[in-house]
């Protein structure tokens, strides 16, 4: 152990100690070093030597008071709350700019922990889940004409295969049934409610918080367990516990628990029901069937792996798990199937999409966190560029405190302990929005984000982000003001040279180039939105109804609900589909067609329809004719989309007849028509080849599509289509969607990333006039005495109002040069990953940029013209 002082100690006290005092305190304090090594050991020495030099304890044993030298503890609760005292009174006296850097920063402050908490919630998604770390879902990975596809639907004995041969690897291995829609009926009540049928362990694999019951509810295979909200409406304030109730108007299940609502960030978040995975299967004869089905692909299995191992390792283990037992059929193998773990901490930031990991919601999370941090960072600009352009007027102060004996250190301490009470202040004021715009927020994201009081790293993180925020604002202006010469000062020599105006200019044109970036990119993501919107989808949305047949209690009912709905007057038309129109639900291979090649294995889209349907959606027809009651030679009658014509290379394939292989079977179909492409998944890509057809192969129709009469209103029409539907179906719930709006939903990921991208780009803007604002306060106020004098010599107001605002002007300009390409390259990028997009026009770059100087000619004209305007006696009188 050494025996002297602490190197950096005895820097760190030549730094901040008053010169005229530092060689006595110096000396007093080696004095007490010694006495505390012989006594103490060197170890203490060193510590309370340390401790003596930072001020925050009073030595013992110096000889000397400490009041004879007052200024060595610069650190002190005394010097301190000097500091902060001559802070607030230089904000009061400053009001103005006072509120445009407490005002600036609060806004700058409350985007930054919107961002920060909308950034939290991404990335702790799923982990409600206790065992989240180990929980994944089993996927495939298949090759078809050169095209890697990845499916999470597994075929039924790869669940069976997996347990058997496969158990060690897992602690949890858990088949489950699609979400789906159902009916739940308890008494009179009955509602549509999304669920899974899931095998016994689900509860505990998900770690479900249960209110009523336990884990082990699931283990009867005619029981339920249900969530809160779902219990409150089926029960109201009655014990749900053992409770019977139905499925689909046909299951009799008894509620064994009720568990807590799952957060919206849990992918599980809108399953409002569990059930026994036996006895979905009992219920489908279809699924019993597939139990040796290696072809059909409907399931889903979750599991949770051993804590001895990891996904790679596990998923190395079962890769060939379904390879080695599909034997010889050529068209599987040919596909090359691989069996992975999809952890479930990668469902929400990295799923899979059109054969690839989709790295959009990670872009998103980068995307929202650094626009956070750049808005921030616009409102400390603000601080750095109002700081130091009035710096003129605390060049006295500097001096005068120089030579009276303050050191820099000393200089420095007094501005960071203003930058940081602006820093507290702006926290204070951010803190009272955030509780005001939380809501709005949460409404705009589509997210449930609340302060975490009880949280203590985030209060830990609240500390450092005004410590961080502090340090960013106040640094510049601090070590700047600190260093002017009191000599020069004094004398009344300018301290401030050409070049300090450089930083201030770069600032503005940093802050004017991230604002005008945020509008460019705003603009393109309404673009790429509306255009999307606008492409003609094949068929007639407007007016269009579906309803869900999730009861037998519509069996056999189609013709005479057609018949009563048509009747009233309200309805055109009705037809059935096996799939909703919103979305692909049933995709099929093993279709042969005449010139075929051997290479063309495409899956079709396939939707088993009733003979009105075309009537009824609006089909529109290129070649040939619809389904027709007329003809019974219609039952083996197809129609197909312009995709499917093309992809099959038929010139008129009207007539022509394809085979499909469906299971053991093969059956043929005559195309009778073709119609135009129907955008039925997501429109910003390829319509699929589809064929429709009348005679059902794997299920019967599950939807029912109305067409309201054009000429009836929806208020009006809708009580009576409910009317009918109670009367012929009573025990089902009237549950309907416009297909309308179910198109218009698949634009919110888009349309929300326009919404937050518009809010923050406003902030942006309004912070970046806010600092540009002041800047040309305070170069009106810094001019006053020459506009005066220009005034008496014959000066307009025009002039001077131009003399004041071309240097904003160029800066603004400046700007936006800057931001054209940067915003060019960042949007250009995000469109290419649609198919289906519109182009960057020139003009969008044109209007943003006269817009940006419209808006900067406004906040500085202001000023500007309200110089011009004084009168020049008074302005020559000022001094």
């Amino acid at each position: 152990m050494h025996s002297n002082p602490p190197r950096l100690a005895d820097r760190f006290l030549q730094f901040f100690c008053a010169p005229h005092l530092l060689e006595e305190v110096q000396g007093d304090l080696h004095e007490e070093f010694e006495y505390q090594v012989k006594h103490a050991g060197a170890r203490r020495a060193r510590w309370r030597y340390w401790r003596d030099v930072l001020g925050f304890f009073q030595p013992r044993y110096i000889k000397r008071k400490p009041s004879q030298y007052p200024q060595t503890y610069l650190f002190s609760l005394n010097m301190l709350h000097n500091y902060f005292k001559i802070a607030v009174r230089n904000l009061l006296k400053n009001k103005g700019y006072s509120f445009i850097n407490i005002g600036g920063l609060a806004v700058g402050m409350v985007v930054a922990i919107l961002s920060g908490l909308w950034v939290w919630d991404e990335l702790s998604f799923n982990q409600y889940h206790q065992n989240y770390a180990r929980i994944a879902q089993v996927m495939i990975k298949e090759t078809d004409e050169g095209n890697v596809g990845y499916s999470n639907s597994v075929p039924y004995p790869l669940a069976t295969e997996l347990k058997t041969n496969y158990q060690s690897n897992f602690k949890h291995i858990v088949t489950s049934s699609n979400a789906g829609d159902y009916i739940l009926t308890a008494g009179e009540n009955k509602f549509l409610r999304k669920g899974q049928f899931m095998e016994a362990k689900a509860p505990e694999m998900l770690s479900l918080k249960m209110i009523y019951g336990s884990w082990a509810g699931l283990n009867d295979p005619h029981s339920i367990l249900i969530s809160a909200s779902t219990a409150q409406a089926l029960f109201g304030n009655t014990d749900p516990l053992n409770q019977v109730m139905k499925i689909n108007n046909k299951l009799d299940v008894t509620v064994t628990g009720v568990y807590e609502d799952l957060p919206l960030n849990s992918v599980f978040n809108d399953i409002n029901f569990f059930a026994p995975f036996d006895l979905w299967v009992s219920d489908n004869e279809w699924v019993r069937e597939s139990a040796n089905n290696w072809h059909n692909h409907f399931l889903k299995v979750y599991v949770e792996i051993q804590p001895t191992t990891d996904f790679e390792r596990v998923s190395k283990t079962i890769k060939d798990a379904e390879l080695k037992n599909i034997g010889d059929l050529k068209d599987k193998v040919a596909e090359n199937p691989q069996v992975f773990l999809h952890p479930m901490h990668n469902w929400h930031l990295y799923p899979f999409k059109n054969g690839a990991v989709n790295p959009e919601p990670t872009q998103m999370v980068w995307l929202i966190g650094i626009i956070g941090a750049f808005v921030l960072l616009l409102a400390c600009i603000n601080f750095v560029n109002l700081s130091t352009a009035r710096s003129e007027k605390r060049a006295k102060e500097v001096g005068i405190r120089k030579a009276i004996g303050s050191v820099q250190g000393q200089l420095i301490s007094q501005f960071f302990s203003e930058s940081f009470l602006v820093v507290l202040l702006s926290f204070f004021l951010a803190f009272v929005l955030l509780l005001f715009t939380l809501t709005w927020f949460n409404d705009l994201s589509a997210k449930a984000i609340s302060i975490p009081w009880t949280n203590a790293y985030f209060w830990l993180f609240c500390l450092l982000f005004i410590f961080v925020t502090g340090l960013l604002a106040g640094s510049y202006p601090s070590f700047y003001l600190s260093s002017f010469q009191p000599i020069k000062v004094l004398k009344g020599i300018n301290v401030v040279n050409r070049f300090a105006f450089t930083p201030r200019k770069v600032l503005v044109v940093f802050q004017f180039t991230i604002s005008v970036t945020l509008i460019i990119s705003t603009i393109v993501v309404y673009r790429q939105v509306q255009f999307a919107k606008n492409r003609p989808v094949g068929y007639t949305r407007e007016g269009l109804l579906m309803l869900a047949m999730k009861s037998d209690a519509f069996s056999g009912k189609h013709e005479i609900l057609r018949t009563e709905l048509k009747n009233t007057g309200a309805v055109s038309e009705i037809s059935a589909s096996m799939g909703r129109m919103t979305q692909v639900s049933s995709n099929n291979d093993g279709l042969e067609w005449k010139g075929k090649k051997p290479e063309q294995d495409k899956n079709f889209s396939t939707l088993t329809v009733s003979h009105e349907h075309g009537k009824t959606v609006g089909w529109q027809f290129v070649k040939g004719r619809d389904f027709s009651r007329k003809y019974a030679t219609d039952s083996s009658g197809i129609v197909i989309n312009e995709a499917a014509m093309k992809y099959m290379g038929l010139q008129n394939p009207v007539g022509e007849t394809i085979s499909w292989k469906f299971r053991e079977n093969t059956a043929y179909f005559q195309v009778i028509g073709i119609i135009k492409d129907m955008v039925m998944e997501s429109p910003y890509e390829p319509v699929k080849p589809a064929i429709f057809y009348i005679k059902p192969i794997n299920g019967k129709p599950n939807w029912l599509n109305v067409k309201i009469n054009p000429s009836v209103s929806i208020s009006q029409a809708l009580p009576k289509i409910e009317a009918v539907f109670k009367k012929i179906v009573p025990t089902v719930p009237f549950d309907y969607q416009f297909v309308d709006d179910e198109y218009n939903a698949k634009f919110k990921a888009e349309e929300r990333i326009g919404k937050l991208a518009t809010f923050f780009a406003v902030l942006a803007i309004f912070i970046s006039c806010l600092g540009l604002f002041g800047l040309a306060s305070f170069v009106a106020e810094q001019r006053t005495k020459e506009i005066g004098i220009r005034k008496v010599l014959g000066a307009s107001v025009a002039g001077i109002w131009q003399l004041l605002s071309k240097d904003f002007v160029v800066l603004v300009i400046l700007s936006c040069l800057i931001s054209v390409p940067i915003s060019h390259y960042f949007m250009d990028g995000w469109l290419q990953k649609y198919t289906y997009r519109t182009e960057i026009s020139w003009w969008i770059f044109g209007v943003t940029s006269l817009g940006a100087l419209g808006i900067t000619l406004l906040t500085v004209s202001f000023q500007a013209i309200k110089a011009a305007l004084v009168n020049p006696v008074k302005s020559l009188k000022s001094e």
